[in-house]
C-alpha cells in the first residue's frame, strides 16, 4: 500500500506536488521524478521486496516510469508468462506491472488479479487505472494545461478545477481518454443448487484468504467477533502454521467484546484489544475525518472504531484482513428485507458497485492513516462473480429471517468456529462496538439545535446534529470548495 500523485501535460516541470498530503500512506520512503511531459510522486509503504521495491519505479531503459498503490496476487504468474525478455531489478509487483505495460499495452492491465491504483509514463503516452471495484483510491483533476491525479481528496488543495473521483474498473489513456475495462456481474444463477453454491463458497473464500497472505512483512486479520471477520480469521489460522494475531476495538461492555474474546479464545490467536473511551473518540473526531475525506454519518460511526483498530493493529503487523463486503454480497442489512428476490439482486448489485466511497474508502483510509495495508478478501473478483451468481432465496432464511444464510450454512459443519459465532445476529461495526449510540448522545449534547437548523436552512444535505458535526470537521479539514459530490453515502 501506498499513496500515488502525479502530474501529466504541458509544463510538468513547473507543477507542484503537495507529496506531504500523501505521506502518510507510506511511511517507508517516498519519491519523484519529473520529466518534460510529467511529473510523478510515490509514498510507500513497503509489503513486497522491503529493500528493493523503491518508486516511482522505472524500465530498463528509462523509456517508462509507474507509480503504483496497491498488491497483485498473480504477479509471479504475470512474470512467468512474460518469459525472458525482461531484466527486473527486483522482486517486487510494482515491476511486473511496468514490463507487462511494454508488452501488452493498457490492455495488460486487464490481467492483474489485486487491488491497485496506478499511472505509468513515457515521453509520449500516458494511462492511468484503477482495481474493477476501487478498493484503492484514485481522483483527478482535468485543467487546460493537462490532468492531476491522487490517492487523496486533500492532495488537490490550492489547484483550481473541479476534482472528480477516478472511476474503479476504468483506465485513462492520454490516446483514447477512458475506458472501462470490468463491469459487475448483474444477473444470478437461477439453475444454481444449494449444495453447489455452500461448496463453491468454502472453495472461493479459501483461495481469497490464501492468496491475500503474500507478502513479506507480517500479516494479521481484523475480529470484531462478528460472522465475517470470525470466518476470515478463521481461515488464516487454518492455513498458517505460525502465531495469528487477530485485533478488536469495543467500548467494555458491548457485544462485540464478548465476541471477538470468544472467538479468538476457539481460534487460539494472539488476540489484541483496545478499550474505547468516549472523550477520546470525540476529541479524535477532527483527525478521523481528515483522513476519511468523508462527513457521511454511518461511515464516520464506524470509521471511529476502524481508526482505533488500525492504530493498535499498527503496533504487530503490517498487513490485516478483514470481512468488508460479505454483507453486501450475501444480503446481510437488515434494510434489504424489504425487498423480493428481483428487487433485492438489484440492490445488492448496486450497493457492492457503490463500495468505492462508502466502506472501502473508510477501510483505506484508516488503515493508511496507521501505515497499515488492509486486504478484503469477499472482494476478490472471483469471489463478486460467485456472490452476485447466488439465488437471493439462498441468502436470506425466510422463516427465521436468518441473513447471510448460504455463508452461515457452508462454514456451519466446517469445525472453524463454534456456533454461537455462525448463528451470531446481524450487528453493524459501530454497533457492535458501542460507537453508534456514544456518539448519536454526545453531539446530541454538544450540538445545539439552533446551529443545525441554520445549515439546513442553506440546502446542505444532513441527517442529524450528528452529521452537522462531522460535516463541520470535513469543511474545516478540506477548505471551503464543494466536495460533496465526492461524498458516498450509506444505505444501510
Amino acid at each position: 500500500m501506498c499513496g500515488i500523485i502525479g502530474y501529466y501535460g504541458n509544463n510538468a516541470s513547473r507543477k507542484t506536488l503537495l507529496m506531504d498530503s500523501i505521506s502518510h500512506r507510506g511511511p517507508d520512503g517516498n519519491g519523484q521524478i519529473s520529466r518534460d511531459k510529467f511529473k510523478i510522486g510515490h509514498s510507500r509503504l513497503a509489503i513486497l521486496d522491503v529493500e528493493g521495491g523503491i518508486q516511482p519505479m522505472t524500465n530498463e531503459d528509462k523509456t517508462k516510469w509507474i507509480t503504483f498503490n496497491g498488491e497483485i496476487y498473480n504477479h509471479k504468474d504475470i512474470k512467468k508468462s512474460l518469459g525472458n525478455e525482461h531484466h527486473y531489478s527486483t522482486n517486487s509487483d510494482t515491476e511486473v506491472i511496468l514490463h507487462l505495460m511494454e508488452e501488452e499495452g493498457w490492455k495488460g492491465l486487464k490481467r492483474l488479479d489485486g487491488m491497485f491504483a496506478l499511472a505509468v509514463a513515457s515521453p509520449d503516452s500516458f494511462t492511468v487505472a484503477r482495481d474493477p471495484l476501487g478498493i484503492k483510491p484514485l481522483y483527478y483533476m482535468k485543467t487546460e494545461e493537462g490532468l492531476y491525479f491522487a490517492s487523496e481528496i486533500k492532495s488537490f488543495n490550492g489547484k483550481k478545477g473541479k476534482i472528480e473521483e477516478f472511476p474503479p474498473g476504468h483506465i485513462f489513456t492520454s490516446e483514447k481518454g477512458f475506458q472501462r475495462y470490468y463491469e459487475l456481474p448483474s444477473e444470478y444463477n437461477e439453475e444454481m443448487e444449494w449444495e453447489e453454491s455452500l461448496k463453491e463458497i468454502r472453495n472461493k473464500l479459501r483461495f481469497s484468504v490464501e492468496k491475500r497472505l503474500m507478502a513479506d512483512v507480517p500479516v494479521g486479520s481484523f475480529l470484531s467477533g462478528g460472522l465475517d471477520s470470525s470466518l476470515i480469521s478463521a481461515l488464516i489460522k487454518d492455513m498458517k502454521e505460525e502465531d495469528v494475531h487477530t485485533f478488536s476495538v469495543a467500548l467494555e461492555n458491548s457485544s462485540d467484546r464478548y465476541y471477538s474474546q470468544l472467538a479468538s479464545k476457539y481460534l487460539g490467536t494472539i488476540h489484541h484489544e483496545y478499550l474505547l473511551d468516549p472523550e477520546e473518540m470525540w476529541n479524535t473526531l477532527p483527525e478521523i475525518i481528515y483522513h476519511l475525506e468523508s462527513f457521511d454519518r454511518s461511515l464516520v460511526r464506524s470509521a471511529v472504531a476502524n481508526y482505533f483498530l488500525s492504530k493498535i493493529a499498527s503496533d504487530y503487523v503490517k498487513v490485516s484482513l478483514s470481512g468488508e463486503g460479505a454483507d453486501e454480497l450475501f444480503a446481510g442489512y437488515a434494510y434489504l428485507n424489504q425487498f423480493d428476490d428481483s428487487q433485492l439482486q438489484k440492490e445488492l448489485v448496486e450497493i457492492t458497485s457503490e463500495l468505492h466511497n462508502t466502506n472501502l474508502q473508510r477501510t483505506d483510509r484508516m488503515t493508511m492513516a496507521h501505515g497499515l495495508e488492509g486486504r478484503v478478501p469477499f472482494l476478490d473478483v472471483e469471489m463478486i462473480s460467485l456472490g452476485l451468481s447466488i439465488p437471493p432465496k439462498f441468502k436470506r432464511e425466510t422463516k427465521t429471517g436468518t441473513v447471510k444464510w448460504c455463508l452461515r450454512e457452508a462454514f456451519s459443519d466446517q469445525g472453524l468456529l463454534p456456533a454461537e459465532i455462525i448463528n451470531r445476529e446481524k450487528e453493524k461495526f459501530s454497533e457492535g462496538t458501542g460507537v453508534a449510540d456514544i456518539l448519536e448522545a454526545m453531539a446530541e449534547d454538544r450540538v445545539s439545535d439552533e446551529e443545525y437548523q441554520k445549515e439546513l436552512l442553506k440546502g446542505t444535505p444532513l441527517k442529524s446534529k450528528e452529521e452537522y458535526y462531522y460535516y463541520k470537521l470535513f469543511e474545516s479539514s478540506l477548505g471551503s470548495q464543494n466536495y460533496k459530490d465526492l461524498i458516498g453515502r450509506s444505505r444501510s
